[in-house]
């Protein structure tokens, strides 16, 4: 859902969409989303890509855009992370591989040429990938982190403000985990540590401060098991569930309620959401969340749809798909329905209307198979008076 001005949903058009659209049916393993371009991995390794190709970050040898999913990689990608105009891959060997805006070093490749084609950068061992705008970051199978790319506030936590065409270790063991904001990084510890490095002019390191540091710093002694780094926020779960955030809310991208009349932020962590939480994501003024009963949340900028809303903003967390086997219905403009659902990923579900609950007469409408995680939409269920709604199996 959200912007698709050049076809970065994937869905064969370049309309925006304010709902989720299902995209690919089935054996998605893996999603990344860039700035304007998207990339994702099925089951059996192949990497497919969609969206703006100005600088060669689709990787298939051209500059030209796409607004359907197009194959580059046939197997063995196991992981993908995409930057605001650069991509990158790791292979089943270990290898990484990245392609194109290179004109701050990003790539890594020892250049500053952009390329349109998948580039070999390490030859093995690299195990996590995190992309930024201006630099990346990977893990090894022994715990390393590595940088590169653009450093002038400090994001790549060498002790320096400059920038590298080369990978540089950052920290020698127990790194478990990255994430790239947009002028600065993250990453955990094998003891549940939070650290941080880069810009900081919204908190969005969250140490209290608004200095910027090009040295990883401390956050959270213990007990973080994922995060997240957006634009000017960070996000990041705790091993009971709770969802926490700092940094700039001027849109509610944090989700505590609070208004944007102040460009409010917050330079330390603050929690959001008490427990259930088992998945993040950070994008350009807005935040996503999955709870463990298998529903999506929602808080921040949603102007382009890409909350799955009404076009506007939101400071608490919204709901955009619901629980598993719970209907979540929405008016939309048209006086029609938006029915929303979640239950097993792949099968088939039929949706039934009843003009009366006593007795009951189901009348089927609609039959859709569900995507990842189970969601299922069906639009344009037209109301009546009287209408009732259930949704079954269809085997």
């Amino acid at each position: 859902m959200g912007l698709n001005n050049y076809g970065q949903l994937g869905d064969g058009t370049t309309n925006n969409i304010n709902h989720p659209e299902q995209i690919v049916a089935s054996n998605v393993m893996a999603i990344a989303g860039g700035n304007r371009h998207s990339m994702f991995v099925k089951s059996n390794g192949s990497l497919w890509v969609m969206g703006l190709n100005s600088y060669g970050q689709l990787g298939d040898g051209t500059y030209d855009n796409t607004n359907r999913p197009e194959q580059i990689v046939a197997s063995n990608v196991t992981a993908v992370a995409a930057g605001a105009f650069h991509s990158l891959f790791i292979r089943s060997d270990g290898s990484l591989w990245g392609m194109g805006w290179n004109n701050l070093e990003q790539l890594g490749d020892g250049k500053e040429a952009n390329t349109n084609r998948p580039e070999q950068i390490i030859a093995s061992n690299v195990t996590a990938i995190a992309a930024s705008d201006l630099h990346s970051l990977f893990l090894e199978s022994d715990g390393s982190l590595w940088a590169m790319g653009y450093s002038t506030y400090g994001q790549l936590g060498d002790g320096t403000y400059n920038h590298t065409n080369r990978p540089e270790q950052i920290v020698a063991s127990n790194v478990t985990a990255i994430a790239a904001g947009e002028f600065f990084s993250l990453f955990l510890k094998s003891d549940g540590s939070l650290w941080a490095m880069g810009m900081n002019n919204h908190g969005q390191l969250g140490d209290g401060t608004y200095n910027n540091t090009n040295r990883p710093e401390l956050i959270v002694a213990d007990g973080v098991i994922a995060i997240a780094g957006a634009d000017f926020h960070s996000l990041f779960i705790k091993s009971d569930g709770s969802l926490w955030a700092m940094g700039y809310n001027g849109h509610g991208e944090l989700g505590d309620g609070t208004t944007d009349n102040n460009y409010y932020h917050t330079n330390q962590p603050e929690q959001i959401v008490s427990s259930g939480v088992i998945g993040i994501s950070g994008g350009g003024g807005d935040s996503l969340f999955l709870k463990n009963d298998g529903s999506l949340w929602a808080m921040g900028y949603d102007v382009f749809g890409e909350l799955g809303g009404d076009y506007n903003y939101t400071n608490f967390p919204q709901e955009v798909l619901a629980p598993y086997n719970i209907i979540s219905g929405k008016l939309l403009t048209d006086s029609n329905m938006q029915l929303s659902f979640v239950g097993i990923a792949g099968a088939n579900y039929a949706l039934d209307r009843s003009a009366s609950f006593s007795p009951v007469t189901w009348v089927p409408q609609m039959t859709n198979p569900a995507g990842s995680f189970g969601a299922l939409v069906f639009t344009n269920a037209s109301i009546s008076a009287n209408s009732f709604w259930r949704v079954r199996y269809v085997p």
